[in-house]
């Protein structure tokens, strides 16, 4: 049956306030970059010539309106956004290193994103989808943990595919215990989980990601796992047979750039592109050279977005996606 959207996503909509250089008088400048992880995933499927719609609520404020525009602006279906005169739009300023690397302080408690209630999601959005894609940041507080989780059981029984990101956030959790609880509990739904090298290590205690990855398949069925390794590239670990406890590996090199400015949404789009290509190939019968394709053309959207600032409004298109490689 045809469904409306491609991909449908729940989650933190937000202002990346990032760091613009110095005034004359010496005091940070900081850039109003809009962003959220959901949101930076669907900008670049809606790029490469998705249908796609979000789901979050933002405040009834300065911010939270013109997050609402970018979206539009994008082409992103905002039915499934709520706006609350109740509480404000979720902030995060990031610190970006040398090396391109960041740190965040967020400005939620509470903030929007995490207020986001059960009886405030449009059911009907998850029914036409093929794809519901969700990660942590809207598990942290249970309000907002039993509207994804209703999300996610919708989506499922409608017959769309789960892709699941824990984009760890350590400070916007009450223990990484608990953290470790719900990216455990998000990942016994999902079919397509991507994972960063740091999160796998936290997660299964194994420095090496195969080994961290064999711990993953003894207790989960997940067809298709990535695992994003910054400076390192990518590999994907995937199981034709779900029933067997075979699978394949491979890895694909990074595409380094002398122009990077910071990795803010580098994951997303790269997480996003293999949105993309199980959209177009499916999850069945994936050869050597399929996962290998898939990996060579996320990395190189992932490294495009790390010489501009912010994600959500800049993302690059398929024919800068294909030049870079």
């Amino acid at each position: 049956m045809e469904k409306k959207y491609d991909v449908v996503a729940l989650g933190e909509l937000l202002i990346d306030m990032t760091n613009n250089g110095k005034s004359e008088q010496g005091n940070s400048l900081y850039e109003a970059n809009p962003g959220g992880a959901p949101c930076n995933v669907l900008a670049i499927l809606k790029n490469l010539g998705h249908k796609v719609a979000f789901i979050g609520k933002v405040g009834d404020d300065i911010f939270g309106h013109e997050l609402k525009d970018v979206l539009e602006e994008i082409g992103i279906a905002t039915d499934g956004l709520v706006i609350d005169k109740d509480v404000r739009t979720t902030l995060a300023f990031v610190k970006t290193f040398e090396d391109g690397d960041r740190d965040f302080s967020f400005y939620r408690n509470p903030g929007a994103d995490m207020m986001l209630s059960k009886d405030e999601i449009k059911d009907d959005l998850l029914r036409e989808t093929r794809i519901f894609h969700f990660g942590t940041l809207s598990m942290t507080d249970e309000g907002v943990r039993e509207a994804t989780l209703h999300a996610v059981k919708t989506a499922r029984e409608a017959g769309a595919l789960i892709s699941f990101d824990p984009n760890l956030r350590e400070p916007l959790w009450k223990s990484l215990d608990e953290a470790k609880e719900q990216v455990l509990n998000g990942m016994s739904y999902c079919d397509f989980l991507k994972i960063s090298d740091n999160e796998i290590q936290w997660l299964t205690g194994e420095e090496d990601y195969t080994e961290g990855i064999k711990k993953i398949y003894e207790k989960y069925d997940i067809p298709l796992i990535t695992v994003s390794l910054g400076k390192e590239g990518s590999r994907a670990y995937y199981k034709k047979d779900r029933t067997s406890d075979s699978f394949i590996m491979v890895e694909a090199a990074p595409f380094l750039q002398q122009s990077t400015i910071e990795t803010t949404g580098a994951g997303d789009t790269f997480g996003g592109c293999i949105l993309h290509f199980i959209l177009e190939k499916g999850l069945d019968d994936l050869s050597e050279a399929d996962l290998k394709e898939m990996l060579t053309f996320a990395n190189a959207a992932a490294s495009i977005i790390t010489t501009r600032r912010g994600a959500l409004r800049v993302m690059p298109s398929s024919e800068e996606i294909s030049s870079m490689i």
